[in-house]
């Protein structure tokens, strides 16, 4: 007994299936069946690639699948419960397998490889998926991965566009047109390109010699030969005499990643360059300099390589290549500093080239996207003991959290007396950290990145050379705790090459990190005093030089000093270094400092606040925090004396925010304002500066002050609403009445800076501009002091207090446009307590811009925004006011609009406009917009322009080819707004009323929509007719029965002039057109009930078919 199955409705045959029993279907492996009874082992049911084929199935020939059912019955829908986009893979890999077996058919063999390995991409990209095992952000890159592979086969195919949200389909009745208008063209476009960080992997994997013989290091870093300067820390690989790791332990894994390279770095003019310093002897090929046992650090060679190359060689991201690097050697020493940049500009003559075949070998890999992601996408490269090697200084786009303490120093340049000697000096450099009890910091110098830290650092020796040039750079991580009392030691030692090979040492210099004002050493080159003295010298006391001045600064500072110095200065001899910082914690500047501590000097109180804009944006967000804790207390301490100039600061500091470098500061500044901010009483100045700053708009010449104040508006009433709160808890709610009128008296002075008539100052215009762009910022911040209703109260007030368009310049036109377009899209605008107080002064700006035919792209979007939330909400009530109140407003004016603009490129916004507003039409809209006509020329004008716009629709290429979705929803809008607009033609326009020209333009319409190549249903494939069939049935028999039915009501007036053979010449027959779609109807269970009806009315059709033709 066969049972109609419950929870068994859908699966995938999993083996061929051939039996000679003439009810069982014959199956193929990987169709998808749907399942309508079972018997003792047996399934009935279909193939989905031919539905209207039942028969039977074994059980066990098939793998059941979950599945959602509804409308239960003879036209049920079956849906697999698996994620949509496994299911769209699966039916897209489907019919794509019919095409690509036709692709080499037609002799397409490039395609035809192509897609099949796109087609073998998506299979194995779809079994991970299924298999359930990925991370969040891996399951979405997935799903990125699959949806670009779907596109572009589809395209390549000449399939149709899919509309996407989130990488799934879009169900179109569950959107506005509007808004599917907006993703079709998204996905249709290139779309807008996120900025991301990129990194540069390096794996360095041989260095092949032939001459040195000797241990090296090898630096590589990154170099901007535009501007002359190293733009990354160093990665240091130490190599024995062979060329291979020194340490066992990293063989094959000497690499790096260089990271947080943005666009803009790589579009530098940047070389990556490895500096080769060998370990040994003085002279490579001199064994009598220098016993064996001396090991002295020596330039050997330098290698580039552009990274101009790198982009040309790589084009795929992800994609690793091999390059080789010839490495030069310098012919003069004095010029090793510079080599690389010789090298560069191709001066042959300052270095000698290698041999053949010698050289590094390296291969490099570009990676995009943030680091953590990079970390989890290529957990083998991250396992190979990576070291990260950062950008010098703060990247483009500074993070919170994100703490350093990183000095930068370079061993710049020195100037040395010869002391007696016949020849010049070998002078190695030692650099000690020292903390304040005179003990070294261990582990507190790093020369690149891949070896641990030493606690000693000893420089390259420049043979015979008493003014030598480093420019060796080192990097100083010391602990914030460990900065203040610290300071540098540089020692200077000439390294003799005679038999003892003795390093004596011969002077020294110094430099504290921090100065006495608790700012540390500014990022720029420091001359630095030498010191005399010998091997005997003692540092054990390191007060004895501490308090000797280090630096021509620091002598001027300290002019009295005694006459018997432990250690005398050298006046001949200087050495210079440079340094950056890159701190978090530390700051270099005074004047932050100062107003940190500001109560040790509150009379400079004043000119600190008045020079807080000059101090860096770097600065500032890193203390921000105390910063505006300081701000605050000043506001505490004295409001009349501090209150102006603390109100600038803050808004300098605000708008500091809006700057894309330090624009991830501003959830710390959120964070700040919810949990640390104490400043109750704050409200009332801070309302009382900005209404006086509106207030002076229209009388002062310069107004940058208020623009500022204006951009700033945001997180002003941030502040002013959280200091309320805080004031409301600790008062039990007083002074209520007098912080609501502030803000009515606030809002007054708004409305009256955006009265003011500014057509004839222009400082006046950004003023208003400003003020309109941060208008819609701070609606969030009053819902949660006022209702729902009197914030949108307070906005409607001030959007009607905009001039209207004629009174305005174009600029401000555009401004004022873009502010109520943010207004729309706020969350104020999505409750209908607000919308209906809210929508009337909208649509009447939208309205005078349309009849003025003004800047038609920014109104779309508002009435996009519009249908997209009416959509979202037609559940509620009210939404049949606000089309009611749309369709007054603006039908007529969209049709006009369309009309005019019709061929033009920005035409398809308005027509998604115009649709969305057709399909939340109901019957009683109908029915109010044709009885509201005065009369019936007002009617005729109204039908004509529709039913021209809708025939334009169907003759111009408004949506293209593969937008199979937009176009078959336009039919569908067309053919039932058809529907609801012909009684009223027959009703005004028959008998002794008829006016050909309106009968004329409807049977116009309804010939050329049965016509549409998009609704042939004979010319589709067989999945994409079943699934048009599915949706909306065939709609040309809709349309050709309204003909049919309008003709037949038209009766006597058919005869007059020559209606009859109007349409003769358009080639289409009804019953054709019926019987075709009977048999595609019957291949659909759902679409049986409708051939049913097509079959009683077989003979109505066929006379009308006659009669017309």
């Amino acid at each position: 007994m066969w049972i109609p199955t419950e929870e068994e409705k859908i699966g995938v045959v999993i083996c061929n299936f051939r039996s000679p029993i003439c009810q069982a279907l014959v199956l193929e492996i990987g169709e998808t069946v749907q399942i309508l009874e079972k018997s003792e082992g047996w399934y009935r049911g279909f193939s989905t690639k031919k539905p209207s084929i039942k028969g039977i199935f074994p059980v066990s020939y098939v793998h059941l699948k979950k599945s959602t059912v509804t409308n239960r019955g003879l036209c049920e829908t079956v849906v697999p419960l698996e994620d949509p986009i496994i299911t769209e893979t699966t039916s897209t890999l489907q019919e794509w397998g019919v095409l690509w077996k036709q692709l080499y058919v037609k002799h397409k063999v490039d395609l035809f490889h192509k897609l099949r390995h796109v087609m073998n991409e998506l299979i194995d990209l779809r079994r991970q998926l299924i298999q359930g095992h990925l991370a969040q952000d891996q399951t979405r890159e997935i799903k990125r991965h699959i949806t670009v592979r779907l596109d572009w086969g589809n395209e390549h195919l000449g399939l149709d566009l899919v509309p996407r949200k989130e990488f799934e389909m879009v169900d179109p009745d569950q959107i506005s047109i509007s808004e599917l208008y907006k993703l079709v063209c998204r996905r249709h476009g290139d779309g807008c390109r996120v900025p991301v960080s990129h990194h540069l992997f390096i794996n360095l994997k041989s260095f092949t010699y032939n001459s040195i013989s000797e241990d090296a290091d090898v630096f590589f870093f990154l170099y901007d030969t535009r501007e002359a300067k190293q733009i990354s820390e160093k990665f240091m690989v130490k190599l024995n005499k062979n060329g291979g790791p020194k340490n066992p332990e990293k063989v094959d894994r000497l690499c790096a990643l260089f990271t947080d390279l943005s666009s803009k770095d790589l579009k530098r003019d940047l070389y990556i360059v490895a500096h080769v310093i060998r370990t040994g002897r003085m002279l490579l090929n001199d064994s009598k300099k220098g016993p064996p046992h001396v090991q002295y650090r020596r330039p050997y060679g330098c290698a580039v390589l552009a990274m101009s190359d790198v982009f040309h060689t790589i084009t795929d991201l992800k994609e690793e290549k091999d390059f080789v690097l010839k490495v030069y050697t310098c012919n003069n020493e004095n010029e090793w500093y510079q080599i690389h940049e010789n090298i560069i500009r191709k001066s042959n003559t300052k270095y000698s080239a290698p041999s053949t075949n010698y050289g590094l070998i390296i291969s490099l890999q570009l990676l995009r996207g943030e680091l953590e992601q990079i970390r989890r996408e290529n957990q083998a490269v991250f396992n190979r003991a990576l070291a990260l090697t950062r950008k010098l200084g703060f990247p483009d786009v500074i993070l919170p959290g994100d703490t350093r303490n990183d000095l930068y120093l370079t061993l710049e340049r020195g100037e040395f007396e010869r002391g007696g000697k016949s020849v010049q000096k070998n002078i190695e450099v030692t650099l000690y950290v020292l903390y304040a009890d005179g003990d070294t910091l261990k582990d507190c110098i790093s020369l690149g990145s891949g070896e641990p830290n030493t606690s000693e650092y000893r420089s390259f020796v420049l043979y015979h050379n008493n003014g030598p040039r480093w420019s060796e750079m080192v990097k100083l991580p010391i602990p914030i705790d460990r900065f203040r009392g610290s300071h540098l030691r540089f020692e200077f030692r000439h390294c003799s090459t005679k038999d003892k090979g003795e390093k004596k040492l011969f002077g020294f210099a110094f430099t504290p990190l921090m100065r006495e004002d608790g700012t540390t050493l500014s990022d720029e080159s420091h001359e630095l005093y030498v010191y005399k003295c010998d091997e005997n010298a003692t540092f054990s006391n390191q007060g004895l030089y501490l308090s000797l001045p280090c630096c021509k600064e620091d002598f001027n500072s300290c002019p009295n000093l005694p006459a018997n110095l432990p250690f005398q200065r050298s006046p001949k001899e200087t050495f210079w270094v440079s340094t950056i910082l890159c701190s978090t914690k530390l700051t270099q500047n005074v004047d932050l400092l100062a107003l940190l501590n500001w109560k040790a000097h509150p009379e400079r109180v004043l000119d600190i606040l008045g020079r807080l804009r000059q101090i860096s944006g770097e600065e500032i967000v890193k203390f921000l925090r105390d910063v505006l804790d300081t701000l605050f207390c000043l506001l505490d301490d004295n409001t009349d004396k501090y209150g102006p100039l603390v109100f600038q600061s803050l808004v300098f500091i605000i708008n500091l925010l809006r700057d894309s470098r330090f624009y991830h500061f501003r959830p710390v500044m959120d964070a700040y304002i919810q949990n640390h901010f104490a400043g109750a009483l704050a409200y009332k100045e801070l309302i009382r500066c900005l209404k006086w700053y509106m207030d002076r708009s229209a009388e002062v010449v310069r107004q940058d002050h208020i623009q500022e104040a204006m951009r700033a508006l945001e997180y002003l009433f941030k502040f002013i609403v959280q200091s309320r709160i805080l004031y409301s808890r600790a008062t039990c709610g007083m002074e209520e009445e007098q912080f609501r009128a502030s803000i009515q008296e606030l809002f007054q002075s708004i409305r009256f800076v955006l009265s003011l008539d500014s057509r004839s100052s222009e400082n006046l215009v950004f003023t208003q501009a400003a003020l309109l762009n941060s208008f819609p910022d701070i609606f969030d911040e009053l819902l949660q002091m006022f209702t729902v209703q009197e914030v949108a109260e307070y906005v409607r007030g001030t959007l009607g207090s905009m001039p209207s368009t004629v009174d305005i310049g174009q600029s401000m036109d555009v401004v004022k446009l873009q502010s109520i377009a943010r207004t729309v899209e706020s969350r104020l605008f999505f409750f209908p307590e607000s919308r209906s107080i809210l929508l009337p002064v909208v649509l009447h700006h939208i309205h005078l811009h349309l009849r003025q035919q003004r800047e038609l792209l920014i109104c779309s979007g508002i009435l996009s925004s519009i249908f997209s939330i009416i959509k979202t909400s037609s559940m509620e009530s009210s939404v049949q006011e606000e089309v009611e109140m749309m369709v007054e407003s603006l039908l007529d004016v969209l049709l006009q609009t369309l009309l005019s603009i019709m061929s033009k490129s920005h035409s398809g916004e308005y027509v998604s406009c115009l649709l969305s507003l057709l399909r939340q039409m109901t019957e009683i809209h109908f029915h109010h917009l044709l009885n509201n006509f005065h009369s019936k020329e007002e009617l005729k004008e109204f039908l004509l322009k529709i039913f021209c716009v809708f025939r334009n629709l169907m003759k111009l290429t408004i949506f293209p080819r593969d937008w199979s979705v937009m176009r078959l929803l336009t039919s569908h809008i067309i053919v039932v707004t058809t529907q609801f607009l012909s009684p009223a033609l027959h009703k005004n326009f028959s008998e002794a009323d008829f006016d050909f020209k309106v009968w004329n333009s409807f049977f116009s319409l309804t010939v050329l929509y049965i016509n549409q190549p998009s609704l042939q249903l004979e010319a589709l494939g067989p999945a994409k007719r079943k699934k048009v069939l599915d949706k909306y049935g065939d709609m040309r028999v809709m349309m050709a029965y309204e003909l049919f039915r309008m003709w037949q009501k038209l009766g006597a007036s058919r005869t007059q002039r020559h209606t009859q053979t109007q349409y003769c010449g358009k080639h289409f027959d009804f019953y054709e057109i019926t019987k075709n779609s009977d048999s595609y109807l019957c291949e659909s269970p759902a679409g049986e009930d409708r051939a049913g009806d097509l079959e009683r009315d077989r003979d109505f059709i066929r006379h009308i078919s006659h009669k017309t033709c």
